[in-house]
């Protein structure tokens, strides 16, 4: 797999170079990595759970409807404000102005626009992220309001939040208006339970969804219990990952950074998967799974591609990985639709564009503007028909393995 390694180089050579004015990073070596994919190993054979998204999440027992639109595509995520009220360490930006609510890069000021922009692709979920939306707790109540009245009665819609300011009042305004779920990051928190308790019995589906912080592993297990009797139906641990935000303090922590698309804390992966065996052994009644940093990069990203292109082009050549494919047995390219406007008062095609960029129009073969060989041509054929059991080492034919297919399980590097 010479040609994937060379890959994974490039993004190590383009991590350092990036973060080159943090010197003290801890760049897991040879021997870090080795040690850590070995005891990763043992760890999904342990605990033996069942892997979503062609093993990218691992999980236990069960996940919410959210997290499965999600990985589908089939879900928005609408940024309420991007001001926060915590201080997480982990925190991977400021979050300290608000803005208006957005979602790819669309602003949305106002909320009937935004549901016919759901309903224009189809949405099947939404979730208000931040910043802290129960600081616009107005606002939000705005958006749920008109989502609720302009979309389908199926829409599932949640709410992430730090907790500081819920209290019953709010939680049963978001239960009226039907939130279908709610998820807390209690790390905010100093890992308190007393906001999430407060949301039994009113929002129908409650979830903690923390990164999974190597320090604090024990007290989370130690926690599940109360979880548990709280009412608390799944728990979602993510992979920690490397922000010029948040890099002098996960530099502090010692953390072993490995280098992907994104710099990520590998110490991190460890320590959700010890705490999923944990509470597989203990017989715990909570679903649980391990948000990897491979899963979104992955999923949400060719998802989004797909719910987009699928709208827009309904009868086009469509990769696994979202792209739209051109091929005419002597050019090979691959596309991304891309929005350019929200003028959505009468939603018509404009508002999408095809922007033939270095980023969004690829051309993978370096001869393209010659025939290709008989061969050249015969191994691309192979290659769309059938996805192959191990990632091509010719260079060529891995660059055009990138486009069609979406990476298999958590990386080994």
């Amino acid at each position: 797999m010479e040609a994937k390694y060379k890959w994974i180089n490039s993004l190590l050579a383009i991590n350092k170079n990036d973060f080159s004015n943090f010197p003290d990073i801890n760049w897991a070596n040879f021997y870090t990595i080795d040690a850590h994919q070995t005891k990763r190993a043992n760890l999904l054979q342990e605990i033996k759970t069942s892997p979503l998204f062609k093993a990218t999440k691992p999980y236990l027992n069960q996940i919410s409807e959210g997290c499965q639109i999600c990985g589908a595509g089939k879900w928005s995520c609408l940024f309420i404000t991007n001001k926060c009220n915590a201080k997480c360490f982990y925190c991977p930006a400021p979050q300290l102005n608000d803005e208006m609510p957005s979602t790819q890069g669309l602003d949305f000021s106002n909320p009937n626009e935004y549901a016919d922009y759901i309903n224009y692709f189809d949405f099947d979920g939404v979730s208000f992220s931040g910043g802290e939306p129960l600081l616009y707790f107005e606002r939000v109540l705005e958006f749920l309001k008109i989502l609720r009245q302009k979309c389908k009665p199926g829409l599932y819609i949640w709410m992430y939040t730090n907790g500081i300011l819920a209290d019953k009042a709010k939680l049963q305004a978001l239960a009226e208006l039907n939130l279908n779920e709610i998820r807390f990051d209690i790390g905010a928190t100093n890992y308190r339970l007393d906001k999430v308790k407060l949301a039994k019995n009113i929002i129908p589906n409650i979830t903690i969804e923390i990164p999974a912080v190597p320090e604090k592993k024990n007290l989370i297990i130690a926690l599940i219990p109360e979880m548990v009797k709280s009412g608390v139906t799944n728990l979602n641990l993510h992979q920690l990952r490397l922000t010029h935000h948040n890099a002098t303090k996960l530099i502090h922590r010692r953390y072993n950074i490995i280098s992907e698309e994104r710099p990520l804390v590998l110490d991190s992966e460890i320590a959700a998967l010890e705490i999923i065996k944990e509470v597989q052994e203990a017989g715990f009644d909570i679903g649980i799974n391990y948000c990897s940093f491979h899963f979104k990069n992955r999923f949400q990203k060719a998802g989004y591609r797909k719910t987009i292109t699928k709208k827009i082009v309904p009868d086009s050549l469509l990769t696994e990985n979202g792209f739209l494919r051109e091929f005419d047995g002597n050019t090979l390219a691959y596309k991304s639709l891309k929005l350019f406007n929200k003028s959505l008062g009468s939603v018509d095609e404009s508002i999408i564009d095809i922007e033939e960029t270095a980023h969004s129009y690829k051309i993978v073969h370096q001869h393209t503007e010659n025939n290709l060989s008989e061969e050249d041509a015969d191994a691309i054929i192979k290659l769309i028909d059938n996805e192959p059991d191990e990632i091509p080492n010719d260079p060529f034919l891995f660059k055009i393995w990138q486009y069609e297919y979406i990476e298999n399980g958590l990386r080994d590097l």
